[in-house]
Formats: C-alpha cells, structure tokens, sequence
C-alpha cells in the first residue's frame, strides 16, 4: 500500500527532512582525524533532542545508536564505536529523527583529510547518481525511471550498483512502500503519483558490486572491501517534477569552513 501524503504531511516530513540536514550538517563539523564514530553520535542525538525530536533509528529493530555510521568499505548500517577516524577514510553518516508523528531520512558520505583521487570520484559520481534519479522524480514516470538513471550514471563511470539494498517510501513509518532501487529498467515499476514521498539512496562501489552482512546483524560491507560511497534525499513526488525534502547545501556549507 503506497500512501499519498497531503500537502500538510509534506510539510511535516519538510520540516523532519531539513532538521536530520542540519544534524548532518553539525555532525559534519566534527568529522576529522582523531574523532570516534560514537562520539559522533553522541553529538547527534543532543542536536536532534535539542532540537524537539527523537532519533529515528535509535532502537529501530534494535539498532543500538543513533547514526549510522559506514567508514571506507562499510556500506551501510555502520555502528558507532570506538573506531578512530583518520586522513584518508571515508563515512557515510546516515540519520533519521522522528517529530510530530513522521520520519526525517538522509545520509551523506564525508571526506576526512585529503582522500585517494578514485575515492574522490566515487563520491562525486555517487552524487551526480543522486541528481540524476532526483531527475526522473515526477508523475507520471515510474520508480524503474529512477532507478535506470541512477544504474547508467554510477557504471558508465566504472562503479557498481549495490542490489541487496534499496531506497523506500518515507512517512509516518522509516520504510514504507514502494521500494526504490538503484538499478533497473525505464519504463518498469510503480506510477509515480503526486504526493508520494520517497527516499532515493544510491549506494556505489568502487570495485565489485558483491557485498556481506556482517556477525553484527547490520553492517554491510564490500565484499572485495573496496570503498563504498552513499547518499540519500528524502523527494515529494510533484507534476512538475521532485520537491526535495533534503538540504546538501547547510551541509556542505558546514564542511566548508
């Protein structure tokens, strides 16, 4: 069952979108050499708190933290721990708040120090991937349009698609229908219709596309542990085209200075 938000719901989810942004955004500020990932955390779930809301992943099915946090070949769902950031790494901070009944969603991967130049790349590519999806984003298009865009983009430039993990429906629950991938067919899958919300997450690997579910029960890495870029937008499906829920811009104005 896909539901439609209302134009109040849109808000609602605007406003939990924009406020896990600015979390991002101060997480963003701490990220370099010698800072834990749990400190990290620590960091984010006072800013969100601080902020009227709850973290969103924070005992979702368990999960024991508020972020999660995917360093080099983590792909996602990372745990925060004592891991020791340092020049070179790079961290997919993925974050979620909950705020007057509905869901904020959204992940960004952080250079820490200068990093490898084909890492670079990965980053970018995995971004533009983004774009390129948040393109085909408006009624009338299917979620394969999507998906299609994001899978051209990441392996005309030498990337490969993660396929065990998707992006999803956001609402009043984390993950709700339809499911979003990043690889796939134009043409195919569910209508796009004015009022869906969705989160659109590409998750590119620099080398093969395979991957493994760690003891943990929620880490997911590269199997060949080649370094895994994500990035993640919380869309309001228009006729026009997406209403992007998510804000890059406060934090990579953030990680600027």
């Amino acid at each position: 069952m896909i539901y439609l938000k209302t134009k109040e719901e849109v808000e609602l989810l605007r406003e939990n979108n924009l406020l896990v942004s600015a979390t991002l955004a101060e997480v963003g500020k701490h990220i370099r050499a010698g800072v834990t990932t749990l400190e990290l955390d620590r960091i984010a779930e006072e800013f969100i708190r601080s902020h009227g809301a709850v973290p969103g992943f924070l005992g979702y099915g368990g999960f024991p933290n508020t972020l999660c946090i995917s360093v080099n070949e983590q792909v996602v769902h990372g745990i925060p721990s004592d891991y020791v950031l340092k020049d070179g790494d790079i961290v997919s901070v993925d974050c979620g708040t909950v705020m007057k009944g509905f869901y904020g969603d959204s992940a960004y991967t952080f250079a820490v120090g200068a990093i490898d130049p084909a890492v670079q790349k990965l980053l970018d590519v995995t971004k533009e991937a983004l774009y390129k999806g948040v393109a085909q984003a408006k009624a009338g298009n299917r979620i394969g349009d999507i998906s299609a865009a994001v899978q051209e983009h990441a392996e005309s430039n030498g990337f490969s698609v993660v396929r065990e993990l998707v992006g999803h429906g956001l609402g009043r629950k984390m993950h709700e229908e339809p499911e979003v991938p990043n690889y796939g067919a134009r043409g195919r899958g569910p209508l796009l219709r004015e009022g869906m919300v969705i989160c659109i997450e590409p998750m590119i690997n620099l080398g093969a596309k395979q991957v493994v579910f760690e003891r943990d029960g929620w880490t997911v890495r590269t199997r060949d542990r080649k370094p895994s870029a994500h990035f993640e937008f919380a869309v309001a499906i228009g006729k026009e085209g997406a209403d992007v829920l998510t804000d890059f811009k406060v934090i990579e104005e953030a990680i600027k200075n």
